[in-house]
């Protein structure tokens, strides 16, 4: 059986954009079980409430649910487990030491199949005040109504 190719998402962290300025994008790999693959691929994933963060020189993804796969029985695994994610040590290191010396933090922004594999795309985050959020939804309407006013106008 041939390996598909090209990409396509299963899941969008849209709250990631809303609470947190993402600086930086980094992909990665999944270390997962075959029914957490399986269940991923029907799209059963959640990344609202996920983080990721720097354990002993390794990166998990912790928070990040995938819901059991009906099929799996006894195979079926914890949903909630930290998934270790396959970076290059460097990039690991370069990362802890932003998390920890910088205020940033680590969000799971999608999780995506690239050629048969699955791959999660990970911000490097800081938080947004109160104001922040203001002024983006002011800026969405401010646009939205210029779109309204060509549109009939």
């Amino acid at each position: 059986m041939a390996r598909e190719r090209g990409e396509k998402t299963v899941a969008v962290n849209r709250k990631a954009r809303h609470e947190y300025f993402v600086e930086e994008t980094y992909e990665c790999g999944l270390e997962l079980h075959g029914t957490e693959v399986k269940s991923m691929r029907q799209g059963r994933v959640n990344l609202k409430e996920s983080f990721c963060a720097v354990k002993n020189g390794e990166m998990w993804a912790i928070g990040m649910h995938i819901s059991p796969y009906e099929q799996g029985n006894i195979f079926n695994v914890n949903p909630l487990r930290d998934k270790k994610l396959l970076m290059h040590k460097s990039e690991i290191r370069k990362l802890g030491a932003l998390v920890q010396r910088q205020g940033y933090t680590l969000i799971p922004l999608r999780v995506y199949l690239r050629d048969g594999r699955m791959k999660l795309e990970m911000g490097l985050c800081k938080g947004k005040q109160l104001h922040d959020k203001r002024d983006d939804a002011a800026r969405r309407a401010a646009k939205r109504d210029v779109e309204r006013a060509l549109k009939s106008g």
